[in-house]
């Protein structure tokens, strides 16, 4: 194996590289970290067993699947461990020319990153599949990897249900109710273990997923919540550190985690529905809903009325068509066919709507666990207001001026205000110059709504030596192997060498989607 001649010496890099850390203080070290030098060292004599994925991975062949086992809990390394599933995409180049893994991790908390290797396919990425093996992986709680569950997977995704943008102090009451009975949920079905379910521990099994794949250090690509371990991991493991990608960077700023970055990203979402509203009145002659930001915004409020009185298809209410409108948040590849769906919706066709917002039975338990680990790290990451009068107040007064995602938001965050078990203060990261870490690459869209811009700016001030590349004037989360040449020249350049750009680079926007239907 290509990996096997670093074994000899990993033992004592592992050991070597937590001395010049910060203080224990800061980071909540002593033993989780002994307990995270002595499972990688482990992980590391007994690498990877790789194989034929499981058919339930959905992953041809020649990607291979395997699994790592980690500590539960780092402050006991030799008590009980769980595995993590992982995929592997060979490099398709030449043997002299390989540098080693690339491991990715597509954001969440509970994003499945076992998709990763199959993106060697993309033309944006082939030559840097020519030189690194692709490795994905699912972490702690994800998929097959020690799976959370807080709820009845059937009944989790049900339609139609209501989203007011302004609810009533008897909804609100419903709804609480409903967040504490999730919370007993998330506690009765995964008991003591809970606790372990954090962003230091997905930090901590990233170093040991390095060390079981063989490698001296780690380059990593982190999207989304990604990017918000992934620096973590930099703070605690700087010297274990080759290149790190950070794409759509989550705000680190401790006063953010996680209260406070909710609700800059509803704000953030009412300014790229404004985006969406926008593109659509330009194109007034292809779907009819208005000539103006207001008059679309008349035919959205139209349909939403209507769902409210008769769901489409006896299963899409307003919720789960502003679930789908959030998607157009995410992404602009979603602008046409959620404009083609309304406007087919209000000339008396409802089918593009459901095909598009329609709760999906089959991929129910994969939604439901992802929001259990969501919930389940996010409520353990930091301690949450535990008072309703702040809640109600913080989320009103934002939803006077941004009613579009604020307080559908409030309520799915809602169970960590009566989330139960030890809660830690967030991580106050900080990486100087001369602690080892090498230059990193961070890269963000100005008008990104569920990571907004400022979180990326925040980031580069935390990690010294770090490079932006900005894409401006756009909103998609996810740049990275997207439509932009530029972002992707940047990035490809930095994988392959280690170059990075000056400190701030900009790219010009992607183009703008067509007005399309079908």
């Amino acid at each position: 194996m290509r990996a096997a001649a670093v074994y000899g010496t990993l033992g004592s890099l592992i050991l070597t590289g937590l001395t010049g850390l910060p203080s224990a203080s800061a980071l909540e070290r002593g033993a989780e970290e002994r307990g995270v030098a002595l499972a990688a060292y482990e992980a590391a004599a007994d690498g990877i067993d790789f194989g034929d994925c499981p058919a339930s991975e959905g992953l041809p062949a020649p990607i291979e699947c395997g699994t790592v086992s980690v500590p539960l809990d780092y402050a006991h390394p030799h008590g009980r461990h769980i595995r993590l599933t992982v995929s592997r995409a060979r490099a398709t180049g030449d043997e002299d020319e390989w540098q080693g893994a690339i491991v990715f991790n597509p954001g969440g908390p509970g994003g499945n990153g076992m998709f990763y290797p199959l993106v060697g396919r993309l033309p944006a990425y082939r030559n840097v599949a020519e030189v690194y093996d692709l490795v994905g992986y699912a972490p702690r709680g994800v998929g097959r990897s020690a799976p959370l569950s807080c709820t009845d997977p059937a009944t989790f995704a049900k339609g139609p249900t209501p989203a007011p943008e302004h609810p009533s102090a008897a909804y609100k009451k419903k709804q609480i109710a409903k967040a504490r009975a999730y919370a007993r949920g998330c506690a009765r079905r995964n008991g003591s273990d809970l606790r372990h379910f954090t962003s230091l521990n997905n930090a901590r099994d990233l170093d040991v997923l390095r060390a079981a794949l063989g490698e001296r250090k780690l380059t990593y690509v982190g999207a989304s919540y990604g990017t918000y371990f992934g620096a973590l991991y930099a703070s605690l493991f700087p010297t274990h550190v080759r290149r790190m990608v950070f794409d759509s960077v989550v705000n680190p700023d401790p006063r953010k985690i996680w209260y406070g970055n909710n609700l800059d990203q509803s704000m953030a979402f009412e300014r790229r529905f404004d985006d969406w509203r926008r593109w659509v009145a330009r194109h007034h002659a292809v779907y009819h809903l208005g000539r103006t930001e207001r008059q679309v915004l008349e035919s959205y409020e139209k349909v939403n009325h209507r769902l409210e009185q008769h769901p489409a298809g006896g299963v899409v209410g307003p919720a789960q068509m502003q679930g789908a409108m959030l998607k157009a948040g995410y992404t602009d590849s979603h602008w046409a066919r959620n404009a083609e769906a309304l406007s087919a919706y209000l000339r008396g066709d409802d089918q593009p709507l459901v095909a598009i917002a329609a709760p999906g039975l089959a991929g129910a338990r994969a939604a439901e666990n992802e929001n259990a680990v969501y919930t389940t790290v996010e409520c353990n990451d930091a301690v949450w207001p535990r008072s309703w009068q702040r809640w109600n107040r913080d989320n009103d007064r934002l939803a006077r001026r941004a009613p579009f995602e604020t307080w559908s938001n409030a309520f799915m965050n809602l169970p960590c205000a009566f989330w139960k078990g030890p809660r830690q203060r967030p991580v106050d990261l900080h990486v100087g110059r001369g602690s080892g870490l090498p230059p990193t690459l961070l890269l963000a869209a100005e008008r990104d709504a569920a990571t907004p811009y400022r979180g990326a700016l925040e980031l580069q001030r935390r990690l010294a030596g770090s490079a932006l590349v900005t894409e401006r004037g756009a909103g998609t989360h996810g740049i990275a192997g997207g439509p932009n040449a530029c972002v992707n020249r940047y990035l490809e350049r930095y994988l392959l060498t280690g170059e990075v750009p000056a400190r701030r680079a900009y790219c010009a926007p992607r183009a703008e989607p067509r007005a399309t239907t079908t």
